[in-house]
């Protein structure tokens, strides 16, 4: 028998399992169908923004990121020659609970609220499953299912795809990403040398701008990871290479002997949003819905955020407290997020690191530095690049 009184999740990431959770604590019935045999161990996402932890409390996630990552409470913007800009969190701390960011593996947040959502009843993970087609009608809504026991349909009520870039709901659903495709491609190297111990006064998320090979090193637990840009023009496995990663690493620090590489990771870059976040009974969300060049570390956040909101407006419905024009309201709060704030502050990131024009250059340095340098324009630019300016944005979307 089809059930039409359950929710189906399709994707077991962050953003599907907080999607789920905040269903599961509801009450509301809920399926989770994930194509990998467990949760995937990639090395992805690693940024949480104030608000997202703000909001993943109310999960228990929280407190277990904090004990699994390190908190980052300061944003830096330097240059070669010297030049930075440094932005302090604890200015917006009346604002968060939170006035940090953690840096922590996207996968250990989904580990921890896989297990929450095991102890929930009416909630469960199977995975292995892949959908392989939707199919709706105004009662509910079926998605055609290749798993362990073969292939089934399986029926609910309504249906979340967050299934990720290449999702294949988006796809069955006629969905279109719309956008570009950045020619060039990122790498991203993680190594356990400390370039704190030679770079003084170095942040924890510094971004180096270079007109000629910009980088970006973050650090997380037991490691730093570095990202560069790769040149069209480069083979994936010239820059793979073990060459290839030691002369960008000896290029963002020189040093005696080669660099221990913990991982290396070479992907292509879009800059694309969903054309419509619902059809019918089913919805899209997080990279599902739009994907962005991961230099502000707004992708996974922001598909936290529209879990969140979605989840919260298809509990509300489903136990009657709302009409069904409520859920209209997810699409009218979050994919203008998606095109005006997310994608415009990505795109700038990388216009500003990559700069050429050397006046241009020194005009954005300029800027930043005013801008670090004086209290109210540091907390404004703090709201905006921490995601709380567009969650403000989004809740006064009617």
């Amino acid at each position: 028998m089809l059930r039409t009184d359950r929710v189906v999740v399709v994707g077991a990431g962050p953003v599907g399992l907080v999607a789920a959770n905040v269903l599961a604590d509801a009450g509301i019935p809920v399926l989770v169908l994930e194509s990998e045999p467990a949760i995937p161990r990639t090395l992805r996402a690693s940024t949480f923004h104030p608000p997202t932890l703000d909001m993943l409390d109310r999960l228990g996630a929280t407190e277990q990121l904090l004990a699994m990552g390190l908190k980052a409470p300061r944003l830096q913007y330097r240059d070669r020659e010297g030049w930075r800009a440094q932005f302090d969190f604890g200015a917006i701390a009346d604002l968060t609970r939170h006035p940090y960011r953690v840096q922590c593996e996207q996968y250990k947040l989904a580990e921890v609220l896989a297990q929450r959502l095991s102890s929930r009843p009416g909630a469960m993970i199977e995975f292995a499953s892949t959908v392989t087609g939707v199919a709706q009608d105004g009662a509910g809504v079926v998605a055609e299912v290749d798993g362990p026991a073969g292939l089934r349909r399986v029926g609910a009520g309504w249906l979340l795809g967050c299934d990720g870039g290449r999702s294949r709901v988006r796809d069955a659903l006629g969905i279109v990403l719309e956008g570009f495709t950045w020619p060039e491609r990122f790498l991203v190297a993680s190594t356990p040398f400390d370039f704190a111990a030679v770079m003084p006064g170095l942040s924890e998320v510094t971004y180096f701008a270079d007109p000629e090979e910009w980088f970006f090193l973050l650090r997380a637990p037991g490691v730093w990871r570095a990202m560069f840009s790769a040149r069209p023009e480069e083979k994936d496995e010239e820059i793979l290479s073990d060459e290839g990663v030691e002369r960008r690493l000896q290029r963002a620090w020189p040093k005696a002997g080669r660099y221990e590489v913990a991982h290396r990771t070479l992907y292509s870059v879009h800059q694309r949003v969903a054309d419509t976040y619902r059809k019918g009974r089913a919805f899209v969300a997080g990279d599902a819905a739009h994907l962005n060049n991961p230099l502000g570390g707004m992708g996974m956040n922001g598909g936290i955020h529209d879990a969140m909101n979605l989840a919260d407006k298809l509990a509300r419905r489903i136990l009657g407290d709302v009409p069904e024009a409520e859920l209209d309201r997810y699409e009218r709060q979050r994919r203008p997020i998606a095109l005006e704030y997310v994608n415009t502050i990505t795109i700038a990131n990388k216009k500003n690191l990559e700069e050429r024009d050397p006046a241009a250059r020194r005009r954005w340095q300029e800027t930043m530095t005013r801008t670090a340098a004086d209290p109210a324009a540091s907390r404004d630019y703090l709201r905006r690049v921490s995601m709380i300016a567009s969650l403000e944005k989004a809740a006064a979307v009617a």
